[in-house]
Protein backbone atom coordinates (compact mmCIF):
# COMPACT_ATOMS: atom_id res chain seq x y z
CA UNK A 1 0.00 0.00 0.00
CA UNK A 2 1.04 3.57 -0.73
CA UNK A 3 -0.39 6.67 -0.27
CA UNK A 4 -1.05 8.54 -4.10
CA UNK A 5 -1.15 12.07 -2.98
CA UNK A 6 -3.25 14.45 -1.11
CA UNK A 7 -6.42 14.50 -2.18
CA UNK A 8 -7.40 18.22 -0.80
CA UNK A 9 -6.94 19.77 2.69
CA UNK A 10 -9.61 21.74 4.48
CA UNK A 11 -10.07 24.87 6.52
CA UNK A 12 -12.63 26.92 7.87
CA UNK A 13 -13.59 30.39 5.97
CA UNK A 14 -15.69 32.89 7.85
CA UNK A 15 -17.28 33.33 4.00
CA UNK A 16 -16.67 30.82 1.41
CA UNK A 17 -17.51 33.35 -1.69
CA UNK A 18 -15.22 35.76 -0.28
CA UNK A 19 -12.51 33.57 0.73
CA UNK A 20 -13.17 32.12 -3.46
CA UNK A 21 -13.04 35.53 -4.57
CA UNK A 22 -9.92 36.55 -3.14
CA UNK A 23 -7.42 33.00 -3.98
CA UNK A 24 -8.75 33.89 -7.53
CA UNK A 25 -7.62 37.60 -7.32
CA UNK A 26 -4.98 36.72 -5.21
CA UNK A 27 -3.32 33.47 -5.98
CA UNK A 28 -4.93 32.78 -9.88
CA UNK A 29 -6.46 29.71 -8.19
CA UNK A 30 -9.37 28.18 -10.03
CA UNK A 31 -12.64 27.90 -8.41
CA UNK A 32 -13.39 24.25 -9.06
CA UNK A 33 -16.48 23.21 -7.15
CA UNK A 34 -18.74 22.82 -4.64
CA UNK A 35 -20.91 21.02 -2.10
CA UNK A 36 -23.56 22.41 0.38
CA UNK A 37 -25.77 20.37 2.99
CA UNK A 38 -27.99 20.61 5.44
CA UNK A 39 -26.43 17.86 6.72
CA UNK A 40 -23.28 16.39 7.17
CA UNK A 41 -22.25 12.83 5.28
CA UNK A 42 -20.64 11.48 7.37
CA UNK A 43 -22.06 11.99 10.82
CA UNK A 44 -25.14 12.54 9.49
CA UNK A 45 -25.83 15.43 12.02
CA UNK A 46 -27.84 18.13 10.79
CA UNK A 47 -25.61 21.29 10.20
CA UNK A 48 -25.92 23.25 6.99
CA UNK A 49 -22.40 23.87 5.40
CA UNK A 50 -20.80 25.68 2.02
CA UNK A 51 -17.79 23.13 1.26
CA UNK A 52 -15.72 25.40 -1.74
CA UNK A 53 -12.65 23.36 -3.56
CA UNK A 54 -10.29 25.60 -5.18
CA UNK A 55 -7.00 24.17 -7.75
CA UNK A 56 -3.85 24.59 -6.28
CA UNK A 57 -2.09 23.34 -9.11
CA UNK A 58 -0.73 20.17 -10.06
CA UNK A 59 -3.46 18.16 -9.02
CA UNK A 60 -3.38 20.12 -5.47
CA UNK A 61 -7.03 21.47 -4.22
CA UNK A 62 -7.32 23.61 -1.28
CA UNK A 63 -10.68 23.71 0.55
CA UNK A 64 -12.79 25.02 3.14
CA UNK A 65 -16.16 25.42 4.62
CA UNK A 66 -18.16 28.09 5.82
CA UNK A 67 -20.40 27.08 9.05
CA UNK A 68 -23.01 29.25 9.82
CA UNK A 69 -24.54 27.70 12.64
CA UNK A 70 -21.21 27.47 14.44
CA UNK A 71 -19.28 29.42 16.68
CA UNK A 72 -17.00 32.12 14.77
CA UNK A 73 -13.88 30.72 14.10
CA UNK A 74 -10.62 30.52 16.14
CA UNK A 75 -7.19 29.40 16.52
CA UNK A 76 -5.47 27.36 19.43
CA UNK A 77 -4.13 30.15 21.70
CA UNK A 78 -1.23 28.17 22.60
CA UNK A 79 0.15 27.83 18.87
CA UNK A 80 2.22 30.94 18.11
CA UNK A 81 0.71 32.17 14.51
CA UNK A 82 3.37 31.13 12.56
CA UNK A 83 3.50 27.68 13.12
CA UNK A 84 0.08 26.71 11.40
CA UNK A 85 -0.09 27.59 7.56
CA UNK A 86 -0.61 26.60 4.12
CA UNK A 87 2.66 26.48 1.72
CA UNK A 88 2.40 27.02 -2.08
CA UNK A 89 5.14 26.56 -4.12
CA UNK A 90 6.47 28.84 -7.26
CA UNK A 91 9.30 27.87 -9.40
CA UNK A 92 11.25 31.17 -9.56
CA UNK A 93 12.17 33.92 -7.44
CA UNK A 94 10.95 36.27 -9.61
CA UNK A 95 7.84 34.93 -9.49
CA UNK A 96 7.83 35.29 -6.13
CA UNK A 97 8.98 38.66 -5.93
CA UNK A 98 5.96 39.49 -8.81
CA UNK A 99 3.40 37.55 -6.18
CA UNK A 100 4.91 39.73 -3.07
CA UNK A 101 4.07 43.15 -5.08
CA UNK A 102 1.17 41.81 -6.56
CA UNK A 103 -0.60 41.20 -2.75
CA UNK A 104 0.98 44.41 -1.33
CA UNK A 105 -0.65 46.68 -4.35
CA UNK A 106 -3.75 45.04 -2.73
CA UNK A 107 -3.08 46.37 0.61
CA UNK A 108 -1.85 42.86 1.77
CA UNK A 109 0.86 42.88 4.36
CA UNK A 110 4.06 40.63 3.59
CA UNK A 111 6.67 39.56 5.56
CA UNK A 112 10.05 38.73 3.83
CA UNK A 113 12.01 37.42 1.25
CA UNK A 114 13.14 34.86 4.41
CA UNK A 115 15.69 33.01 3.67
CA UNK A 116 15.54 29.05 4.45
CA UNK A 117 18.36 27.75 3.11
CA UNK A 118 17.31 25.07 0.39
CA UNK A 119 14.08 27.98 -0.52
CA UNK A 120 13.18 31.40 0.15
CA UNK A 121 9.84 32.43 1.01
CA UNK A 122 6.95 35.31 1.55
CA UNK A 123 4.20 35.37 4.73
CA UNK A 124 0.85 36.76 4.63
CA UNK A 125 -2.83 36.06 5.87
CA UNK A 126 -5.49 35.20 3.94
CA UNK A 127 -9.35 36.67 4.80
CA UNK A 128 -9.92 33.71 7.11
CA UNK A 129 -7.00 34.92 9.22
CA UNK A 130 -5.33 31.74 7.96
CA UNK A 131 -1.34 32.22 7.45
CA UNK A 132 -0.33 31.14 3.65
CA UNK A 133 3.76 30.79 2.38
CA UNK A 134 4.62 31.46 -0.96
CA UNK A 135 7.87 29.66 -1.69
CA UNK A 136 10.46 29.02 -4.51
CA UNK A 137 13.53 26.82 -4.39
CA UNK A 138 17.03 28.10 -3.88
CA UNK A 139 19.64 27.77 -6.75
CA UNK A 140 21.58 25.23 -4.96
CA UNK A 141 18.45 23.55 -3.71
CA UNK A 142 19.66 20.30 -5.11
CA UNK A 143 22.76 20.48 -2.85
CA UNK A 144 21.37 21.78 0.24
CA UNK A 145 19.03 19.34 0.02
CA UNK A 146 21.57 16.39 -0.38
CA UNK A 147 23.14 17.45 2.42
CA UNK A 148 20.02 17.59 4.59
CA UNK A 149 18.87 14.45 4.12
CA UNK A 150 22.43 13.11 4.21
CA UNK A 151 22.10 14.09 8.34
CA UNK A 152 17.84 14.24 9.10
CA UNK A 153 18.02 11.20 11.01
CA UNK A 154 20.69 12.43 13.44
CA UNK A 155 19.29 15.80 13.59
CA UNK A 156 16.00 14.01 14.82
CA UNK A 157 17.47 11.68 17.28
CA UNK A 158 19.54 14.99 18.69
CA UNK A 159 16.40 17.18 19.01
CA UNK A 160 14.52 13.66 20.41
CA UNK A 161 16.78 13.61 23.27
CA UNK A 162 18.12 17.30 23.68
CA UNK A 163 14.99 19.33 22.57
CA UNK A 164 17.47 22.03 21.49
CA UNK A 165 18.28 22.91 17.48
CA UNK A 166 21.16 20.55 16.74
CA UNK A 167 24.20 22.33 14.75
CA UNK A 168 24.27 19.56 12.32
CA UNK A 169 22.06 21.90 9.76
CA UNK A 170 23.80 25.33 10.93
CA UNK A 171 25.65 25.01 7.26
CA UNK A 172 22.82 26.00 5.45
CA UNK A 173 22.36 29.70 7.06
CA UNK A 174 26.48 30.01 7.13
CA UNK A 175 26.57 31.40 3.31
CA UNK A 176 28.63 28.41 2.32
CA UNK A 177 26.64 27.87 -1.32
CA UNK A 178 28.08 30.40 -4.17
CA UNK A 179 25.52 32.38 -5.89
CA UNK A 180 23.08 31.55 -2.47
CA UNK A 181 20.51 34.29 -2.94
CA UNK A 182 19.58 35.79 0.64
Amino acid sequence: MKIDRIHHVAYRCKDAKETVLWYEKMLGMKYQLAFAENRVPSTKEPDPYMHVFLDAGNGNVLAFFELPTKPEMGRDPNTPTWVQHIAFKVNSREELLEYKSHLESHGISVLGLTDHGAFHSIYFFDPNGHRLELACPDPNAAEIEKRLDAIKWDMLEEWSRTKRAPTLGAFVHAGEFAGHAP
